[in-house]
């Protein structure tokens, strides 16, 4: 089974309520019509009830009458919403009419029903820029215990199975963090273990990516991937990582066994961590063109539940994958 149709077959296990706060637009409308009919998620849509109901019959979809819709307008928790944001931003003043104002839009509204245990996740983007989605969900989400940086994944599938597990890697980070700390750069080992085992259901082996394998180089880069590895192993004791390694060293065996032969990781890694975001970014992109590979993603990781940010040059296949990577996430680790 290809890893995509994995993820959604285990989405339509899962049954999560993955809220669309961009239900004007055609593809999420057109994306939830499918969702609703393969059964890959509870769906809620944000929006006049009427307006969304009018342009589904429009674009002929016969499902959009089973999603959840929340007007936010008018809609029956609007005043607890409000009096929950007040709480949490307290300390930076809020008011309960700036609240109310605020619950108008609909990446507010949201996230607030996520932070209510209203809904499981959220996926948007399609018509907002990634501040946008990100701004309220850093707000009142926040990040993971112990986690403060929000980073991408990339789930690579490789025509060649000898790669990762049989074919199957994760890459991270490639979409979020230029140049993470050393702290930071260990907690987005630690997310992306726990992508790995969450979506593309794999044990992970991370490797720690530098241009030095085990001192080989001397540079103040590679003490912030020794650093984050040592505080990756305290983070999660569990966790097989290794570090700093050069990519060859990290997924050929012989190369592996050659420079780290006491290595549990060398030659063998799953999950690939880079120290900085233009190489995990450059390295997506050339695995996905050179190798032919399916690259899923970007999965956001870090954040204490699942909210993921869609390119707005986003296809309607691009919504539904996106949602049901984002019900896997729900499942996976709340």
């Amino acid at each position: 089974m290809e890893l995509m149709e994995k993820i959604k077959t285990n989405a339509k296990k899962y049954n999560q309520r993955i809220v669309l706060p961009e239900a004007w637009e055609e593809r999420t409308l057109k994306a939830a019509d499918i969702l609703i009919g393969e059964g890959i998620a509870q769906i809620i849509l944000i929006g006049n009830p009427e307006s969304i109901l009018l342009e589904a019959q429009k674009f002929g979809l016969k499902n959009i009458g089973k999603a959840t819709i929340v007007d936010p307008a008018n809609h029956a928790k609007k005043d607890s919403y409000a009096d929950l944001m007040v709480e949490l931003r307290k300390s930076k003043g809020l008011t309960k009419e700036e609240a109310l104002k605020l619950l108008d839009n609909p990446l507010y509204l949201a996230t607030l029903m996520i932070k209510a245990g209203d809904a499981d996740g959220e996926v948007a983007g399609a018509n907002n820029a990634t501040g946008d989605v990100l701004r309220p969900a850093l707000q009142y989400v926040k990040t993971l215990p112990g986690i403060s940086v929000v980073s991408g994944a990339f789930i690579m599938s490789m025509p060649d199975k000898k790669w990762g597990e049989n074919g199957i890697m994760v890459f991270a980070d490639c979409a979020v963090t230029p140049n993470p700390t050393a702290q930071e750069l260990a907690e987005i080992a630690v997310c992306a273990a726990q992508t790995a085992r969450t979506i593309a259901e794999i044990e992970p082996r991370v490797a720690m990516l530098s241009f030095s394998t085990k001192g080989s180089a001397k540079h103040e880069m590679v003490d912030k991937v020794v650093q984050a590895t040592e505080i990756a192993k305290k983070m999660a004791p569990d966790l097989l990582i290794d570090g700093e390694l050069q990519a060859d060293a990290a997924i050929v065996e012989s190369v592996g066994r050659l420079k780290c032969p006491n290595s549990k990781i060398a030659g063998r890694a799953n999950v690939l961590v880079f120290p900085t975001l233009e190489t995990g970014n450059i390295s997506y992109k050339l695995v996905q063109r050179l190798a032919n590979a399916e690259a899923v993603g970007p999965v956001l990781q870090g954040m204490a539940k699942p909210i993921n940010d869609l390119s707005r040059g986003c296809s309607v296949s691009d919504i539904v994958n996106l949602v049901a990577i984002t019900a896997n996430q729900a499942a996976g680790k709340y």
